[in-house]
């Protein structure tokens, strides 16, 4: 490996805005490695295909044994890590007094639990080489409540507690710790959210202000952005909003929809 490329660890890059990330800090010369619950083999063809190099564990980001399996295969591969992209999460749409337990602690294991897993197995070397960027992919679920949501919100919230905690902690020594908070994405999250009919298109694009959804090449650019210390070597801490304006605007419905 060049002694100038560098490395990105991803989760679940094996379709929507992890897939989009992967695929595009390829292109910026960076080698990817992948852990996913399922084989992302598109993705790593289309890593190849624009000349760049990965490798992909499969398992359960929840699992500490392949978290640390997944930050030892990185390492003694690439040689280095220098930016680790805690993508991966999973939804629940359940009004709060129905939530069994179960579904509410797997989904702060995934979205809470196993980001901080992965960022104290991949910051360790970080903070040893004095370099490093974690990215932690949280939403505007956790800047505001969403109905219906109360574990993803939580767990949301959360790893925006997190992601402060450890800029604080880590910032003197090298390593940035930084969040993006996407508005509504169009993702395989969505379409199976939809599918059950929870709410339409007309829903979220009547509530932006830019009157549509992200694409996940939005989420991945801001990714990207906070992930190079080139880039973004003062940025320490944030939450970088990525939502078409949702957050903006408090307009009522019939105000918002005149300015269209």
């Amino acid at each position: 490996m060049s002694g100038s490329q560098k490395v990105a660890a991803i989760t679940g890059a094996a379709q929507g805005i992890g897939r989009h990330t992967a695929e595009l800090l390829a292109t910026r010369g960076y080698h990817i490695a992948i852990l996913d619950l399922q084989r992302p083999t598109a993705t790593i063809a289309a890593i190849e295909a624009v000349g760049g190099s990965a490798f992909a564990l499969t398992g359960d980001i929840t699992d500490e044994s392949v978290v640390e399996s997944f930050a030892h295969q990185t390492l003694a591969t690439f040689g280095r890590v220098d930016a680790l992209v805690n993508n991966a999460g999973i939804s629940h749409i359940c009004p709060a007094e129905q939530i069994q337990a179960a579904d509410y602690r797997r989904v702060l294991e995934v979205n809470l639990v196993a980001p901080f897993l992965l960022a104290k197995a991949f910051g360790q070397p970080m903070l040893k080489a004095g370099s490093g960027s974690i990215v932690n992919v949280a939403s505007i679920a956790g800047l505001f409540g969403v109905a219906d949501r109360a574990a993803y919100n939580a767990s949301k919230h959360g790893l925006v507690g997190l992601t402060r905690t450890l800029a604080a902690e880590w910032g003197a020594r090298g390593v940035r710790v930084n969040a993006v908070c996407p508005g509504w994405v169009k993702t395989e999250m969505d379409t199976v959210d939809q599918a059950a009919g929870t709410y339409t298109d007309a829903d979220i694009t009547a509530r932006v202000p830019m009157a549509r959804f992200a694409s996940p090449d939005d989420i991945g650019r801001a990714i990207a952005f906070l992930a190079d210390n080139g880039e973004s070597s003062f940025i320490n801490g944030q939450t970088l909003t990525v939502d078409g304006g949702w957050t903006a605007d408090a307009s009522w419905e019939s105000l918002r929809l005149q300015k269209r």
